[in-house]
């Protein structure tokens, strides 16, 4: 495998950073060790930033304020860059009106709420209104009764022939170093099987979370290329993947998904290459 790199020597080529957030930042015991002075220096360094994530869970002030809770104030709202975000715009170019149904929270509702759209919980669909749902959106495994809720849904999209967004893709995510929850991508997969249709998806690895996110940064500095941005992610699929297909430089780090000790044999097998290993993202 390739010989771990110094992070610092590495984030100094780059002008931005695009950091993934669980696994890379934090993970389930915190804020992973040395990112608050890693944030930190890049402040000093007036280097920007990102955080692009999956987590639709919440909205980008209240990711934020997440952060702010554990200690690392220097990221902002306008730091973060969401799948919700995608979906949201989805829903703004091309649903106009009736319900848009969603599992999820409150908190993810955020995203289609602000679309200014009748948004409703797929609990409270019901014969008298199912006919005006126009769009269903999958944002967070929590929220919902499992139950209930999925059967619910299943037969919402046999019935109405509408466009289902999945707003995170991501299959599972890590509870702890030896188990893992189903997240929201993982009910998504299942319930395509089950009503055979396909979903409209939003997130790493897709290029369009890519493109999003560069186009901000564009908007914000006309001058940045692709060749000044790097990646890190410690998700191969998704982080390492995404940013590879999108040609931006990447950075694995072995503080999430991806383990130090079988990094070399999923590297092989799957075929997806980081430009470069770290430890972790700690300066």
């Amino acid at each position: 495998m390739t010989e771990l790199q110094n992070f610092k020597e590495v984030i100094d080529q780059y002008k931005v950073i695009f950091f993934d957030s669980f696994g890379v930042i934090k993970n389930y015991m915190g804020l992973v060790p040395g990112v608050k002075e890693t944030f930190a220096y890049l402040e000093e360094q007036n280097k920007q930033y990102y955080i692009v994530t999956n987590d639709a869970s919440r909205s980008p002030l209240q990711l934020a304020e997440g952060f702010h809770k554990m200690g690392l104030t220097e990221i902002q709202e306008d730091h973060v860059i969401s799948s919700g975000m995608l979906a949201k715009e989805y829903l703004d170019l091309k649903v106009h009106d009736g319900i848009v149904a969603y599992l999820g929270t409150i908190d993810s509702a955020h995203y289609i709420e602000s679309s200014g759209l009748h948004t409703l919980p797929v609990n409270s669909i019901n014969e008298s209104n199912i006919d005006q749902v126009n769009a269903l959106v999958l944002l967070d495994d929590e929220g919902f009764n499992w139950f209930s809720d999925l059967n619910k849904t299943v037969n919402i999209l046999r019935r109405r022939n509408i466009p289902t967004i999945v707003a995170n893709t991501d299959g599972s995510y890590p509870l702890n170093v030896n188990e893992v929850s189903i997240a929201i991508g993982g009910i998504a997969s299942m319930l395509e099987s089950i009503v055979g249709k396909r979903f409209i998806r939003f997130g790493k690895p897709d290029s369009q979370m890519f493109m999003f996110a560069y186009d901000l940064v564009r908007e914000r500095t006309p001058t940045i290329s692709k060749s000044d941005v790097l990646m890190i992610g410690d998700t191969l699929g998704t982080d390492i993947l995404g940013g590879n297909k999108f040609g931006l430089d990447t950075m694995l780090v072995f503080t999430g998904n991806t383990l130090q000790h079988d990094a070399e044999i999923r590297i092989n097998s799957l075929g997806i290459v980081p430009t470069y290993i770290c430890a972790s993202a700690a300066v």
